[in-house]
C-alpha cells in the first residue's frame, strides 16, 4: 500500500524522530537520498552542472546539503537564494564542498544539466511568490527539474492548484508520500516520485494507493468445494434498444470469472445470448450493476435493483435518478457504489464540471458523505472515497483508457467483486486497479477500445494470483 499523509501528520512524526537523533542527522539522511536520486537521474555527476533553487526552509537545507554531496563528487553546483535567506549550516556545507552562491541568471539546457527546486516546502502556502516566479519561470520546462519533497507552489494536503506552481520531472520526497503526490491535478506535475525512507512512525494515512500486492490479496479465490452460487452471482441491468452495446460491455466486465454466475435483465437479451452464452436470466443475486446505457429505462432498473436490498453499482444513466426522495432514502448504509465521471458528478452535486476536475479528491469525498455510500470518481487518477473521508487514488492505466464504454466494463467488474464478497471500498479500489492494469496490458503503449480492456482482465488477474 502506498500511503499519503498530511503535513500535520508528517511534522508530528518528524518531531518525534528528531527527539531521538543527533542534531542534523535527519536532514543529512534526507539530503543524501536526494543526492543519490539526482546522481541516478543524471547517470553520474562528475562534470555535471547543477543549479539549486533555495528557499528559507528545511527543504532548502535539503537541497544545499545534497548540493554539497554532489560537489564533493565532482559536480559544478551553484545555489540561488530566492527568498532572502537560506539554511545557514546547509549553505556553509555547500561552500565548504566547493559550491557557489550566485544571483539568478538566464539558463539554457546547454549551460546546466539539472535544476533542483528547494524553494517552498510541504508547509508552504500554495502558489509562487512573484520574485520566485520571475526568476524561475523563464527557465522552467526547458531544463530537467527535480523537486525536493514537492514542487514549489502546490497545495500539499489537497493536490489542488491555487495560482502558479512548478512542474517536476522527478520529485524526491521523504518519510512518506504526500497527498499531492497522488491526487490530481498536482500529481500530474510531480513527474516520477521517489520516496526516501526516514524511519518515521506514522499514523494511518487518510489517502492510499493500492499496489499489485494489495490487489492480489483482495482478488477472490474459490475454495476447494466452491460452486457457482457460493462464489457469488452478479446481476447486470444495462443496455437498451438504443444502446445494446452497453449491456455487452458491462457483462464483459462482470464475466471475468471473479464471480460464479452472471445474470442479465434488460432489452439487449439477444445480443447478450449470442456473445455470452454463459449468462442467464433473472434470479437471486448478491450484487447488481445498473445504469450503463439504460436510457429511458434507467429509473425503473434502478428501483428494481435497489428493491433487492443487495449492494448495487450505480452507473451512467441511473445516476440521474438518485435525488428522488424515495430513492435517496434507500442508499446510505447498504453497500452501494456510485461510479460517476466528472460531468455526471457535476450534475449530481449541481456543481461546475471544471471545478470537479480541479478538486477531484474533495468532490469525491463530498459526494460520498452526501449520499452515504462509496463513490468512485473516474478520471486520470480515479478517486474512491467513503462517507467517512477515507480515500484511495488509483495510479494504474493509460490515457487511452479515456474511451467510450470503458466505464461500462469497470462497473461490471466492480459488481463481480461485490458479488464475490468484497466490501464496497475494496471492490471499487481493486476494480479500478485491475481495470487500469488491463488497459495498459491491452494497449502496450498504443490505442485501445473498451472491449480490449475486458479481454485482458483475465490475464491481469492470472498474473496476480500466480504471483
Amino acid at each position: 500500500m502506498r500511503s499519503a499523509h498530511t503535513v500535520e501528520q508528517v511534522r508530528a512524526a518528524e518531531a518525534a524522530l528528531l527527539a531521538t537523533l543527533p542534531e542534523g542527522a535527519l536532514i543529512l539522511r534526507a539530503a543524501t537520498g536526494l543526492a543519490y536520486a539526482i546522481e541516478e537521474l543524471l547517470g553520474g555527476v562528475y562534470g555535471r552542472r547543477v543549479v539549486l533553487l533555495v528557499g528559507p526552509g528545511d527543504n532548502g537545507g535539503d537541497a544545499l546539503y545534497a548540493g554539497a554531496h554532489l560537489a564533493r563528487r565532482g559536480a559544478y553546483v551553484e545555489a540561488w537564494i530566492l527568498l532572502g535567506r537560506a539554511h545557514e549550516r546547509g549553505l556553509a556545507a555547500l561552500r565548504s564542498a566547493g559550491g557557489r552562491v550566485r544571483q539568478p541568471r538566464p539558463l539554457s539546457a546547454a549551460s546546466v544539466d539539472v535544476v533542483v527546486d528547494g524553494v517552498l516546502g510541504i508547509g508552504g502556502r500554495p502558489g509562487l511568490p512573484p520574485e520566485v516566479a520571475e526568476a524561475v519561470i523563464p527557465i522552467h520546462r526547458s531544463i530537467p527539474f527535480v523537486a525536493v519533497d514537492i514542487p514549489s507552489g502546490m497545495d500539499c494536503d489537497t493536490g489542488e492548484r491555487h495560482g502558479m506552481a512548478l512542474q517536476a520531472d522527478l520529485t524526491v520526497t521523504f518519510g512518506t508520500h504526500k497527498i499531492a503526490h497522488l491526487a490530481d491535478p498536482s500529481a500530474a506535475d510531480c513527474g516520477v516520485v521517489e520516496l526516501v525512507d526516514l524511519g518515521l512512525e506514522l499514523p494511518p494515512a487518510p489517502v492510499e494507493s493500492l499496489q499489485a500486492a494489495d490487489v492480489a490479496r483482495l482478488v477472490p479465490r474459490p475454495q476447494a468445494h466452491a460452486q457457482k452460487y457460493t462464489r457469488g452471482v452478479v446481476g447486470v441491468r444495462a443496455g437498451s434498444d438504443r444502446y445494446p452495446g452497453a449491456a455487452l460491455l458491462a457483462i464483459s466486465g462482470a464475466a471475468t470469472g471473479l464471480a460464479g454466475m452472471v445474470r442479465y435483465v434488460g432489452s439487449a437479451g439477444d445480443p447478450v445470448k449470442q456473445q455470452h452464452p454463459e449468462v442467464v436470466g433473472a434470479g437471486r443475486v448478491q450484487a447488481w450493476v445498473v445504469g450503463s446505457g439504460t436510457d429511458t429505462d434507467a429509473e425503473q432498473h434502478l428501483r428494481d435493483a435497489l428493491a433487492d436490498e443487495v449492494p448495487v453499482v450505480i452507473d451512467a444513466d441511473a445516476l440521474a435518478h438518485l435525488d428522488k426522495a424515495d430513492v435517496r432514502a434507500t442508499l446510505a448504509g447498504k453497500g452501494h457504489v456510485l461510479t460517476p465521471h466528472a460531468g455526471e458528478l457535476a450534475a449530481m452535486l449541481q456543481a461546475d464540471r471544471k471545478e470537479i476536475e480541479a478538486r477531484p479528491l474533495h468532490f469525491a469525498r463530498h459526494a460520498a458523505a452526501t449520499y452515504g455510500v462509496v463513490v468512485l470518481l473516474k478520471g486520470r487518477r480515479t478517486v474512491v472515497a467513503t462517507p467517512e473521508g477515507r480515500a484511495r487514488i488509483n495510479t494504474t492505466g493509460t490515457p487511452y483508457l479515456a474511451t467510450a464504454g470503458a466505464g461500462d466494463v469497470l462497473a461490471g467488474l466492480i459488481g463481480a467483486l461485490l458479488a464475490a464478497g468484497l466490501d464496497p471500498f475494496d471492490a471499487a479500489g481493486a476494480g479500478a486497479w485491475l481495470h487500469g492494469a488491463a488497459a495498459t496490458l491491452a494497449g502496450d503503449g498504443g490505442p485501445i477500445v473498451a472491449g480490449d480492456v475486458a479481454r485482458h482482465l483475465p490475464s491481469v488477474i492470472r498474473g496476480l494470483t500466480r504471483g
